[in-house]
């Protein structure tokens, strides 16, 4: 199973494809050019339970970090993701 997650800045949301089909995605409004609010995670019912939302997440993150930016996860899935791994703790805008 090989995944990829991308950045679709049109649609304000990042989309995990899994065997190069859209698999679920991790909707965004942006507040700033650095801070992404997160308010929606889907995954496609086909993709439930097989770790899909974990990765799109950690993916998601990753890339934030790498652009130096910072997340509001209003997003219940995302701010879970986020009190189980710490290590994305710092990513969490201060003043949301």
């Amino acid at each position: 199973m090989s995944t990829l997650v991308e950045d679709n800045p049109a649609k304000h949301r990042f989309e995990i494809l899994v065997d190069d089909a859209l698999a679920g995605f991790a909707a965004y409004l942006p507040r700033s050019p650095e801070v992404l609010v997160f308010t929606h995670t889907e995954v496609n019912p086909g993709f439930q339970g097989k770790g899909v939302g974990g990765t799109l997440i950690r993916n998601t993150l990753d890339q934030v970090r790498a652009r130096g930016g910072q997340v509001v996860p209003q997003c219940p899935f995302m701010a879970a993701f986020i009190n189980k791994h710490p290590e994305y703790a710092d990513l969490v805008a201060e003043h949301p």
